[in-house]
């Protein structure tokens, strides 16, 4: 009774408040951190910090906050919180040192609708399904080249496509973007389709074109305020909601080329992933808990067309935009690649080791290029302490790699393009620790192997060629464009033939 008497007495405005005060208290008191939590800026209700992170540099802010905080702090985005780790020792401590502690993927709205659940895939599996999952495709990509003399071959014969295709430019101003995308997917596409496609096939082009704007996309606002409030957007019109046609349109790709393998597949001859994919799927029939089912083998390839195409034909165009802005670079490369190579030979990867100039200016690319601005979330799997810190199992933890790859404590000057990062004062190639555009750990980019051979191969069969340049009065922007990974702005470039 008295209850009724005090809801008459509100009215209908002073119920509506009392039950957000209500909220708020029960939202405070879940949210509540437990003691020796990292600490962070203050979060508002419901949408927490989800709105105050740089939509255009992400990368920066985090790492700007990281000065404010200490390199382990926390911020909620929506409904959870997440630990951020900047920094290379801090960054080496969680997902090196502790890789135990932190190895899963934590539960995301948007992976769970494109991947239906998160264990599925490459990325965002878990538990043994992943690990049974990353042993078979790093195992069966070495059965069909990985590392081995017949995929430097594959590499080099691509690099005449697209040296050809440059050359049709006849020397007119053009953007490399697509040829870059072209060759550098083709390489995947031959150890997980067993084939190759032209440059003017229109299904592998509009495939290519999909799996740039998903990428983009999925590093986006839009996708973050997916996971923070998915009940909320999955009914709301979007950018977002291109990120499942796109998704769709890539799975119907894959798929078809799957019922081709189909057709004529031989179990004592597998030609590919693919193939080898099938052969197994037979031999797991009915238990699914291995990761061995036609859906999984659709993820997984989506997965390794990602990884393997995105990040390398970006680092490819980053590379091609320092080289412009630093012509004295540009010469000091051809010159070894002259003087070890010279114009008749083709080159391999055991050239490397002669070429210590040239392999420094590859990494520095990588560093400043920071093709993957933030890794991919982990998550604790037990109680553990981080810088001090108290994190909880279950909570998400991001490494920031940018912090790393720009960290003042590890490189002599951070923001300058500068290949003496690599080379000792003998002028010999150093690798640095606090080199890790692949991650590290556990979660440690499969393709790593294949991406710098790749990278290699490609810049020294090009510049063997070509003289590249800007169009007369214009400069290249070294101001990218951040989704899932960093992308330049849209460029053109000039290559002549030397």
């Amino acid at each position: 009774m008295w209850l009724g008497d005090l809801f008459l007495r509100l009215g209908l405005k002073g119920i509506l408040l009392l039950v957000f005060v209500i909220l708020l208290l029960v939202g405070f008191l879940k949210k509540r951190n437990p003691p020796n939590f990292p600490p962070g800026p203050l979060a508002l209700p419901f949408v927490g910090n989800v709105f105050s992170i740089d939509t255009k540099q992400p990368h920066i802010y985090l790492t700007k906050l990281a000065d404010v905080y200490g390199n382990v702090f926390c911020m909620r985005l929506g409904r959870d919180k997440t630990v951020f780790v900047s920094g290379y020792k801090m960054v080496k401590e969680a997902i090196v040192t502790q890789a135990e502690n932190f190895p899963d993927r934590p539960y995301s709205p948007m992976a769970s609708r494109l991947y239906s659940g998160n264990s599925a895939g490459l990325f965002f599996s878990n538990g043994q399904v992943w690990k049974r999952q990353r042993r078979f495709a790093m195992t069966t990509l070495r059965n069909f080249g990985l590392g081995m003399s017949s995929m430097e071959q594959t590499i080099c014969e691509e690099s005449h496509h697209l040296q050809e295709g440059m050359e049709r430019e006849r020397g007119e101003p053009f953007n490399p973007t697509h040829l870059f995308n072209n060759a550098v997917s083709n390489i995947i596409c031959q150890m997980v389709f067993g084939r190759r496609f032209d440059y003017s096939d229109h299904n592998f082009q509009a495939m290519l074109k999909s799996l740039t704007e998903m990428v983009y996309l999925e590093g986006s606002i839009w996708a973050q305020l997916y996971d923070a409030f998915p009940v909320l957007m999955k009914h709301l019109p979007g950018p977002h909601n291109e990120i499942f046609s796109k998704f769709k349109s890539l799975e119907a790709f894959i798929g078809g080329e799957i019922e081709r393998h189909k057709l004529d597949l031989d179990p004592s001859d597998p030609r590919d992933y693919i193939d080898a994919f099938l052969i197994e799927l037979e031999k797991h029939k009915g238990n699914p808990e291995t990761g061995f089912y036609e859906r999984n083998l659709v993820l997984c390839c989506m997965d390794l067309f990602l990884a393997g195409t995105e990040t390398t034909s970006k680092t490819l165009q980053w590379g091609l935009i320092y080289l412009i802005k630093y012509p004295h670079i540009q010469d000091k490369v051809q010159a070894e690649i002259d003087r070890v190579i010279g114009q008749s030979c083709r080159p391999t990867m055991a050239d490397r080791p002669n070429m210590p100039y040239t392999d420094a200016v590859i990494h520095e690319v990588q560093r400043m290029g920071n093709i993957v601005p933030l890794n991919g979330l982990r998550m604790a799997v037990k109680d553990t302490t981080l810088d001090g810190y108290f994190i909880p199992k279950g909570t998400a933890l991001m490494p920031n790699l940018t912090s790393v790859l720009f960290d003042k404590n590890e490189w002599e000057t951070p923001d300058t393009f500068n290949p003496g990062h690599f080379l000792n004062a003998d002028g010999k190639f150093v690798r640095k620790e606090a080199f890790l555009p692949f991650s590290a750990g556990k979660r440690t980019c499969l393709g790593e192997g294949l991406a710098r051979t790749e990278l290699f191969l490609f810049f020294i069969t090009l510049l063997k060629k070509f003289r590249f340049s800007a169009p007369d009065g214009e400069e290249l922007s070294t101001d990218g464009i951040i989704g899932a990974t960093r992308s330049p702005q849209p460029f053109n470039i000039y290559a002549k033939a030397r």
